[in-house]
């Protein structure tokens, strides 16, 4: 099969050839792989082979899914006897004991999984250029990022290696790259998905798994495959008795849509971020929603605050478990993730405490929101995908974050500008998903629009808990009305 051929296909589509003996699962294999060596020089999505994939395609492939090619993240789906780094160089060789609850769900679907995908030093920001495997592009354009952290994922489907892949999301990393590449991106809510058994509740509970694709229906597919309880997980999770592929072609009902695009981290986006939601909002007023322009029903700048809280105590802890696993020192991780660690260390118990409290208050306010609205609307990025390197530290932040490093006068950061510029670097240009995990709802990052010189833009649906079924609805309906599938970059 060649590549005109494979890419035509979604993953639902490529499994419809193999169930019907058009195509065997070896040559789907094949074909992933030579896309694969055709791009990913280019585009650094893949970073680690899985050789097991031979065997699988030669053994008795069953479930939905069985025969089609597939990528994992490397960065909390571990597949046994493999490295899962985390783009970590201290995690680099040490070999995962078992498979991922959510691996070995992929399994039992029938995916082939040939590959991991690149991520950011334990998927700490929104862009992928990890020193271990380096940058991560966007096939829409090579001098750009496709996001984070689950960018790896996000370029390979978006390049046509695979159509759907392994992504995870603890606060934004599903829908960021989604929406930098032109793809659907579904974030389901708490505890849904498994993330164990290596972890039961990361960050809090803020963070969750799932996929990005290129299609309503495989998302939706997908998640069916991987939603339900998980014995290491804290949560029960509520599954409907309908699956959710069936909510694909149901009517979501005329809903009412608060829209919401200045933030207090970024009250004038760029123009390209109004022009997606505005766009989106002709097409949903067009099949008859009703969509108005709402106020934050929270405070988003404090969520900010908290959400980097989090962020930072969450780091301190993977370097210090990462430390005592492999006896690894400072040299085995990059230095931006030794500060963002040395913050979190910085933070009090009391502090964290009140950070996690506010969180239960963020989740009243939204259940009021959405006791008058169904949804909320906003961009997916405040601004265009930010150029390959755009966020290194600037060469004086560089040295006095060095220095305070070494001297460990950790507290002093709090202090220091070095600070406020990681603020504006990793929440400024997303300045809206952060809300969906810090409150455990569901959002999905849908590609609707394109900019004049054609990348894409996402824009992000907010539902209530539960509400996985509802994004879905809506998400093919905006999908059968403005199909996005059958853009590609050209590469």
């Amino acid at each position: 099969m060649d590549f005109s051929e494979y890419s035509r296909y979604d993953a639902t589509g490529l499994a419809e050839l193999v169930a019907t003996k058009q195509v065997t699962p070896a040559e789907l294999l094949a074909a992933a792989r030579a896309r694969a060596v055709a791009v990913n020089n280019k585009i650094t999505a893949i970073v680690r082979t899985i050789p097991e994939a031979d065997k699988q395609v030669e053994g008795e492939l069953t479930g939905p899914f069985a025969g089609v090619p597939f990528l994992i993240k490397d960065l909390g789906q571990d597949y046994k006897g493999h490295p899962t780094s985390g783009g970590c160089r201290a995690l680099s060789t040490l070999p995962a004991p078992e498979h991922s609850t959510i691996v070995q769900r992929w399994l039992d679907a029938g995916l082939v999984i040939f590959g991991k995908t690149n991520t950011p030093e334990f998927g700490s920001k929104g862009i992928t250029e990890p020193e271990l495997f380096g940058a991560s592009r966007n096939p829409w354009d090579l001098g750009r990022t496709p996001g984070g952290s689950s960018g790896g994922s996000a370029a390979a489907v978006a390049a046509g290696i695979v159509p759907v892949a392994g992504a995870s999301d603890g606060g934004g990393s599903i829908r960021i790259p989604a929406g930098c590449c032109g793809l659907v991106g579904l974030k389901p809510g708490r505890g849904i998905t498994p993330m164990g058994p290596a972890a039961g509740e990361p960050m809090h509970g803020a963070a969750v798994s799932g996929t990005v694709s290129r299609t309503v229906r495989d998302t939706a597919a997908m998640l069916d495959v991987i939603a339900g309880p998980d014995a290491t997980s804290p949560y029960l999770p509520a599954i409907p008795a309908d699956s959710y592929a069936s909510q694909v072609g149901r009517d979501p009902g005329k809903l009412r849509i608060g829209v919401r695009i200045p933030t207090v981290i970024t009250p004038n986006p760029d123009p390209a971020a109004a022009a997606a939601v505005e766009a989106a909002v002709r097409v949903l007023t067009h099949l008859g929603h009703e969509v108005e322009e709402v106020s934050a029903p929270y405070d988003d700048g404090q969520l900010a605050r908290d959400f980097l809280l989090t962020w930072f105590v969450h780091a301190a802890y993977e370097v210090d478990d990462t430390k005592r696993l492999t006896g690894a020192g400072d040299e085995g991780f990059e230095r931006d993730t030794l500060l963002i660690a040395a913050l979190g260390r910085a933070t009090s118990g009391p502090d964290y405490v009140a950070a996690v409290e506010r969180r239960h208050n963020y989740v009243r306010e939204l259940a009021t929101f959405f006791g008058d609205y169904d949804l909320l609307l906003t961009p997916t990025l405040a601004k265009v995908p930010p150029k390959i390197g755009e966020f290194n530290l600037p060469a004086p932040l560089a040295a006095v974050s060095d220095l305070l490093l070494r001297t460990r006068t950790a507290r002093m950061l709090k202090y220091a500008n070095i600070v406020d510029s990681m603020i504006n670097d990793n929440l400024g240009w997303v300045p809206y998903t952060q809300l969906a995990n810090l409150t455990g709802c569901p959002a999905i990052s849908l590609p609707l629009y394109q900019t004049p010189k054609g990348l894409p833009l996402g824009v992000q649906f907010v539902a209530p808990l539960g509400g996985e079924s509802l994004l879905i609805r809506l998400a093919a309906q905006l999908e059968a009305t403005a199909p996005w599938a059958d853009r590609r970059p050209t590469l």
